[in-house]
């Protein structure tokens, strides 16, 4: 018996740390760091504040922690998509879309994004996990141009660090900015026909600039 409760310790551990991750993230993204409280983190995720500074230390480092888990949940769904599996033309169309559908599946991934950027990213700054997943998507985006470019399908001496952001920004600013561009275009960004659209437009946009003239 006393060896069966010593096996299940550890995977409470880690069930408790997973439920305070998911409870800080929907606090942290609804209000930001300043406005983010322990209290409301520790009823969400029926953990007790004692609990919260075991695991995470402070509330600095829990934000740091939820930050790393963000960005590690999109550069994970990047790594399953098998784009080394596909034609240039088509890995580059696939990690477009899932980009897109990423950021729609997970808007607080976005909110978080900017209140990590009013704090100039002195979070992030510390994360060595962030720095070797963005290198990955670094090197399979390279490898993706590469690919292209021996095929006769892509331009030479396009950076893939420049690509990255291209797909980032055309997504994120559209979905950041969906309450003002709405008054400011009168249209409604949120439709499923303007959304199709935009990710049509996002799709033609980065395969014009990718593609060699024929």
């Amino acid at each position: 018996m006393l060896k069966k409760k010593r096996e299940t310790m550890p995977r409470d551990a880690d069930q408790t740390r997973k439920r305070i991750l998911a409870a800080a993230m929907v606090e942290f993204a609804r209000k930001g760091l300043g406005g983010a409280r322990v209290d409301e983190i520790a009823a969400r995720s029926k953990a007790n504040k004692r609990m919260i500074y075991h695991y995470f230390g402070s509330k600095e480092q829990l934000f740091t922690a939820v930050l790393e888990d963000a960005y590690l949940g999109i550069r994970s769904a990047e790594q399953t998509l098998h784009l080394d599996e596909l034609p240039p033309d088509e890995a580059i169309a696939k990690l477009v879309r899932s980009t897109w559908n990423y950021y729609l599946a997970h808007p607080e991934f976005l909110t978080l994004v900017n209140s990590e950027n009013l704090h100039r990213a002195k979070h992030l700054k510390t994360s060595e996990a962030i720095r070797r997943t963005s290198g990955r998507l670094v090197a399979m985006v390279r490898n993706i141009l590469d690919r292209g470019v021996a095929a006769g399908i892509f331009r030479e001496g396009i950076d893939p660090v420049q690509l990255n952001i291209t797909i980032a920004a055309i997504g994120y600013y559209y979905l950041t900015n969906r309450f003002t561009g709405s008054i400011v275009y009168e249209r409604d960004l949120m439709t499923k026909e303007n959304l199709e659209a935009r990710l049509a437009f996002n799709l033609d946009t980065i395969l014009r600039l990718l593609k060699k003239d024929r």
